[in-house]
């Protein structure tokens, strides 16, 4: 990041293409479309062009571009939200196709199962599992405690367990943690 700020174009190209995925799949945990999931990376990555110059070199740089995401997010969402109060919307199609019986069988996938979920919780979860961010760096990122990103991490496993035993996965254990 600290190249990247200097104007290196090979490193902020291999940053954007390292760290691209991670925020991609972040984002398609939050929203139901690809393409809304498209947007809000290619916004982020914009924020991060603009705000390069406010990361300080030394500093974990995924706490910092996370944050810019999950700012990203929120701003996108109200402006969404503000714009649906004032449209009234004539046709609605689904945006997504139902999954193929086949792979219901096999049981149900990351993000469904995501998606009962809290924002706040979805959001530490994909931090700490899919992008595999460490406690404290979640903590930055959310600008909360590793104490609260803790709490959050337990509810969150407590409410995927509770689906899964409901759709028949796993077994109920007396006296388990």
């Amino acid at each position: 990041m600290a190249a990247y700020q200097q104007g290196d174009h090979d490193t902020a190209t291999t940053l954007i293409e390292h760290v691209s995925p991670m925020l991609h799949r972040f984002f398609l945990a939050q929203v139901a479309s690809w393409r809304y999931a498209d947007d809000l990376l290619q916004e982020t990555w914009l924020r991060i062009h603009s705000a390069r110059h406010t990361y300080r070199p030394g500093e974990p740089v995924l706490p910092w571009i996370y944050a810019i995401a999950r700012h990203v997010k929120v701003d996108s969402y109200r402006k969404t939200h503000r714009t649906e109060i004032r449209e009234q919307q004539m046709d609605v199609l689904p945006e997504v196709a139902a999954p193929p019986a086949a792979a219901a069988q096999q049981g149900p996938d990351l993000e469904s199962l995501l998606r009962i979920l809290p924002e706040s919780q979805r959001e530490v979860i994909v931090m700490l599992k899919v992008s595999e961010m460490t406690l404290e760096q979640v903590a930055r990122a959310t600008s909360s405690s590793v104490g609260s990103v803790k709490q959050k991490a337990h509810r969150a496993y407590e409410k995927l367990r509770e689906a899964l035993l409901e759709l028949g996965f796993g077994k109920a254990t007396a006296g388990k943690d």
